[in-house]
């Protein structure tokens, strides 16, 4: 029987291959999955304490300078790229999306881990976790509460950059056609309802579809912000800031090389054994790395979605309770 990660790393290998009206676009799973996940974080923001931490430390990490850096360079990036020359031959909109999609996931990494970094590790080691844990909260509410916290701000960043990157998008259609000398659509239309005695304005049905296949990218960027938010929290519950910060980069690294080499078969025996290796310990972040096929016009397959959920919250489930085990005999005093 095949694993999760050896199913979506053949899934991913085959998303270029894949004609592209074979796939039905997975748009009504994201609503749902969103709006499931917004359910049950608000359920644990309100109904426990857990969710006390949690929303302490949202607050705490939206009011970051570096939250607030990342946002703007983010914003800055995706508007910028509309009127970059990508000297594509044409493809200047998927390598757009390409870049933007690459813009968020690195703003977002950079601010969870750092926050992690902050928010965990110098709360142990300026003794403010001792005071919070001396109420009646336990170690292991502390360090979920702290993870959702984290989590819930960066995706937060994912919304507002993603809302942000889907207009630049819809937009960049518009103005690629116009650069091409191609047939020029309206960017809005105006149409008549009936019972109302005036005009309502209507998206461009084109540029819509087009700005839709971002959607999915976003949701992988969201699972794989989530897996190394998990790692970066585990480990500050043992190692300073700059340890932090450099093993979640060296693992980013790894989470997206291993796959390639195992699915390289290298004939060297000892690499394929290393890489096999690495890529069932490590995160196979590559399976959250679909920007090529959207870039491309591929569909992302609902049923991928779903297995990389499924990879990602047995992961994240795991990490975690590795870093409360490591956090559970830590001395505080």
């Amino acid at each position: 029987m095949m694993s999760i990660p050896a199913t979506l790393a053949q899934a991913a290998a085959d998303l270029q291959a894949a004609p592209v009206d074979a796939v039905t676009p997975p748009y009504k799973g994201i609503a749902i999955g969103a709006g499931l996940v917004a359910s049950i974080l608000l359920a644990i923001d309100y109904r426990s304490r857990t969710g006390t931490i949690s929303r302490a430390t949202t607050k705490e990490t939206l009011r970051q300078p570096v939250f607030l850096l990342m946002l703007a360079l983010g914003a800055l990036l995706v508007i910028a790229n509309i009127w970059v020359p990508y000297f594509s031959l044409g493809d200047d909109t998927k390598m757009f999306i390409d870049c933007g999609l690459a813009t968020i996931l690195i703003a977002c990494l950079i601010t969870t881990v750092w926050t992690a970094s902050l928010s965990v590790a110098d709360e142990i080691e300026g003794k403010t976790a001792m005071t919070l844990l001396s109420k009646p909260v336990n170690r292991w509410q502390f360090v979920i509460g702290k993870y959702l916290g984290i989590l819930q701000a960066a995706l937060i960043m994912i919304l507002i950059l993603g809302t942000l990157f889907f207009i630049a998008t819809y937009y960049k259609i518009h103005y690629d056609r116009r650069e091409a000398s191609i047939q020029q659509l309206p960017l809005i239309y105006m149409k008549s309802v009936s019972l109302l005695p005036f005009k309502l304005p209507f998206l461009n049905k084109t540029y819509f579809e087009g700005a839709l296949t971002i959607l999915p990218g976003l949701s992988l960027i969201a699972m794989e912000v989530a897996v190394l938010t998990s790692i970066s929290v585990a480990i500050s519950t043992r190692v300073p800031m700059l340890v932090n910060i450099s093993t979640c980069f060296s693992i980013f690294v790894i989470g997206h090389l291993t796959p390639v080499l195992v699915l390289l078969e290298v004939q060297n025996v000892f690499v394929r054994f290393v890489a096999s290796l690495l890529a069932t310990v490590m995160p196979v972040l590559e399976h959250f790395n679909v920007s090529a096929a959207i870039a491309t016009g591929k569909i992302i397959p609902g049923e991928y979605l779903l297995e990389a959920s499924l990879y990602c919250l047995a992961y994240m489930t795991a990490v975690l309770l590795l870093g409360l085990l490591m956090f559970e005999d830590r001395d505080l005093a």
